[in-house]
């Protein structure tokens, strides 16, 4: 019996693992910050520490199936890593629709009391939306006239 037990929990956390590893095939994060890291959402990192909390004592909490349903907390950290811009709909004002514009994507740099317009970006390549970002990575409208 115990090592049916071990042999269900192990799969238990390989699947945790892969599902983490996979998240929206790539397309998703577990962050808790947002808009280029400045600001932190408390409901995310509210999530990710209870987590924490019921993994230190894994066996007797998470694993013993009694509280399993905290591994659900981590979906308040969950974010998406693409950018898409959307515009409105001329026929329905209620629908948006998905336009590809270029944007530029690159490393952030920090431009806090810089004087001037100096560029956010550094080492960039210019894509069509809808872009992959990774972290670190910020992204600006290639031509203004959108």
């Amino acid at each position: 019996m115990a090592s049916t037990r071990k042999i269900w929990v192990s799969l238990m956390l390989v699947r945790l693992a892969q599902g983490m590893t996979h998240m929206g095939k790539g397309t998703m994060t577990l962050n808790p910050f947002h808009s280029d890291r400045q600001l932190m959402c408390p409901a995310a990192v509210a999530g990710l520490i209870t987590i924490c909390y019921a993994f230190l004592d894994a066996n007797n909490c998470v694993l013993n199936n009694r509280q399993h349903y905290l591994i659900y907390s981590m979906a308040l950290a969950i974010q998406p890593r693409l950018l898409i811009t959307l515009v409105e709909d001329e026929t329905d004002p209620d629908k948006l629709k998905q336009v590809n514009v270029s944007v530029r994507v690159g490393q952030a740099v920090d431009v806090v009391a810089q004087a001037g317009k100096p560029k956010t970006i550094t080492g960039f390549q210019t894509h069509t939306t809808p872009v992959l970002m990774a972290y670190g990575e910020r992204a600006e409208l290639a031509n203004e006239e959108c």
